[in-house]
């Protein structure tokens, strides 16, 4: 099965850019109840991905100099405790249901490596449901 049927396309997709700062992304995280987003540089490929422990943890780190400085912090300055793996648009199935495994989103790059969109876990979870206990009672 072709895995672009479970891609939310780029447009969709909250995601930051690196040099973004840890107020923007706090700011942008809680407004979207995320707990983890995507980063997309400017030339629009896939760098990483941030997430609230991250940003607390920057925070914990930070603290002796002031909060306001730690807040100020671009995210390509900070360590990503996460490591989501980018998978090719033309993947199979399989190599998508492993890696959901341990990440909550799936980051998809075409061929050129752009960031082309996600997949989220509970999507996979829903077609592989649908799949076991479609006609069972």
């Amino acid at each position: 099965m072709n895995i672009g049927f479970f891609l939310l396309p780029k447009q969709e997709v909250k995601y930051l850019s690196p040099d973004a700062t840890v107020r923007q992304a706090l700011e942008k995280m809680r407004h979207h109840s995320y707990t983890a987003a995507p980063l997309v540089n400017e030339d629009g490929r896939y760098a990483g991905t941030v997430t609230e422990g991250d940003l607390l943890w920057q925070l914990v780190d930070h603290k002796e100099p002031g909060y306001e400085k730690a807040l100020n912090s671009r995210l390509k300055d900070i360590t990503l405790r996460v490591e989501n793996v980018p998978i090719f648009i033309h993947a199979q199935m399989e190599d998508l249901i492993a890696l959901s495994a341990d990440q909550n989103f799936i980051p998809v790059t075409d061929d050129a490596e752009y960031f082309i969109g996600i997949v989220r876990r509970r999507d996979i979870i829903k077609h592989c449901s649908s799949l076991l206990f479609d006609g069972q009672e």
